[in-house]
């Protein structure tokens, strides 16, 4: 998978050279390119049929060798994405990763062949720093300043992880409160990074715990943990009695927490 990965890499960077360097020659004859390879798919046939009755031959055939060489790296591309994407329908874990909002077929695979055995780390904290997710700490005399982010780790990973929290924030339906009301208080960078952060803790318990991602799963644990703070108040049995009066109210941690409830 790393070798896909890489290989897939330098392919988009060939193909981006190549888009940019056919739209510079097209605009020094007067053909102004819209941005993004769609425009160019779309407009360099009619702008090479225009041209061709001021340019010479040679130079109109140099310039369709060219359009025709960015078809050929989109097609290789598409090939070693759709070997990523029978792989990860036969990977479990890359399976489970796909459910975390924000991670895609490309990030799943990118974080199960660079992380590799999960459990190396010691938290989700290790793991987002390992990636560079954290913020670099300066300062003398008891005094830290916090900078930003270290940019450590994989870049490639990282990438892809800040580009799925990005369009969850800017296109997703229902984007985290938490991340709405910072990017009403900071730039939308700071939330965008806040939000990858997140997605790499996640990714890290998935792998390190073999888990389905629960997208209710910090609500229902808050609940419980509320539930335990109001022992005294509500439940006159202890521990052992909350635990039989509210097991409604703990939903999926009451299985999870009988034993060591009972035992306590």
């Amino acid at each position: 998978m790393l070798a896909l990965r890489r290989m897939r890499a330098q392919l988009v960077r060939f193909r981006t050279a190549q888009v940019n360097g056919l739209r510079g020659l097209l605009a020094e004859y007067g053909e102004v390119m819209p941005q993004g390879r769609a425009g160019i798919r779309r407009d360099v046939p009619a702008a090479l049929g225009w041209l061709a009755e001021r340019l010479p031959a040679v130079v109109i055939d140099t310039l369709r060798e060219q359009y025709a060489r960015i078809g050929e790296l989109d097609e290789q591309v598409q090939q070693i994405e759709q070997r990523l994407q029978h792989w990860h329908r036969q990977d479990a874990a890359s399976r489970r990763l796909t459910a975390v909002p924000g991670v895609g077929v490309l990030g799943a695979t990118a974080a199960i062949a660079t992380v590799g055995d999960a459990n190396v780390f010691k938290s989700g904290r290790e793991f987002a720093a390992w990636l560079g997710l954290v913020p670099r700490q300066s300062g003398t005399g008891g005094r830290v300043r916090l900078l930003g982010i270290s940019r450590r780790g994989d870049p490639y990973l990282r990438t892809l992880l800040i580009h799925g929290a990005r369009a969850v924030l800017t296109h997703s339906k229902a984007p985290p409160e938490w991340a709405r009301q910072l990017v009403a208080r900071r730039p939308k960078n700071v939330a965008i990074v806040a939000l990858t952060n997140k997605m790499a803790r996640t990714i890290w318990a998935l792998l390190a715990h073999q888990r389905e991602y629960e997208p209710q799963y910090g609500v229902e644990r808050k609940r419980y943990l509320m539930a335990m703070l109001d022992v005294n108040s509500r439940a006159p049995g202890g521990l052992l009695g909350l635990h039989c009066e509210h097991r409604s109210l703990l939903g999926p941690w009451s299985s999870s927490r009988s034993t060591s409830v009972a035992a306590g």
